[in-house]
């Protein structure tokens, strides 16, 4: 079973240091101003309930529900931050163990900090902890087919494409089409994530406007 909290390191191109860890109780003002801040932002790639009236999750429910799945080995939900404040999320969520030892993986960003390379560097620590020391095997991401710089995100970090599904995740109010492209261990050859994202320079988009596969931030 993986360990939880976690932390993790890293530092983009341009130098800018980025932490990986749990949230926390105190961070609730941080937490509500960038996400009010980002509302419209990320509305248009947010996940929604397909019920009429979901029931409201507060703040202190959101970071129990974290906290719980990640103790229980489900999720990583990490928050992103830079220069000590949150500025997004990546989380690993659908995590299984025995035979299959795969994840899911999403991502949002703060529009603030958006383009400054963040999100890849985010998604391939997290991947890193996931092929790495939480031993699984594949890591997979799931993106609308329109969302062009999302799709930068898994090109830096040369995700393979395999291909479209239909109506796969309640988008913004509507069932809605996904590519999946996905990796596995095997895929690296003994190298890891953050070190093929300092190598490929295929694209410089890459993190803006972001995706989020299962909307961790609602804590659906």
């Amino acid at each position: 079973m993986a360990a939880w909290p976690v932390e993790l390191h890293g530092r983009t191109g341009a130098g800018q240091d980025v932490l990986l860890d749990p949230l926390r109780r105190r961070d609730r003002r941080d937490w509500m101003r960038v996400r009010s801040l980002n509302r419209e932002w990320l509305g248009p790639w947010e996940a929604t309930a397909p019920e009429s009236d979901p029931r409201p999750v507060s703040f202190g429910g959101l970071v129990r529900h974290y906290n719980r799945e990640g103790r229980a080995g489900r999720m990583m939900p990490f928050t992103i931050r830079t220069e000590g404040r949150i500025v997004g999320q990546v989380v690993l969520f659908g995590i299984s163990w025995g035979s299959l030892l795969s994840a899911s993986a999403g991502y949002w960003i703060d529009r603030s900090v958006a383009g400054r390379g963040i999100v890849p560097l985010a998604l391939a620590l997290a991947g890193d902890h996931a092929l790495g020391p939480m031993g699984l095997h594949r890591l997979e991401v799931n993106i609308r087919p329109e969302n062009a710089n999302s799709l930068a995100v898994v090109r830096k970090l040369a995700f393979r494409d395999e291909g479209q599904r239909a109506a796969y995740l309640h988008i913004d109010g509507q069932w809605r089409d996904h590519r999946t492209f996905a990796l596995t261990v095997e895929d690296l050859a003994g190298q890891t994530l953050v070190e093929r994202l300092h190598t490929n320079h295929t694209s410089h988009i890459g993190d803006t406007p972001p995706h989020v596969p299962e909307g961790p931030a609602h804590g659906t």
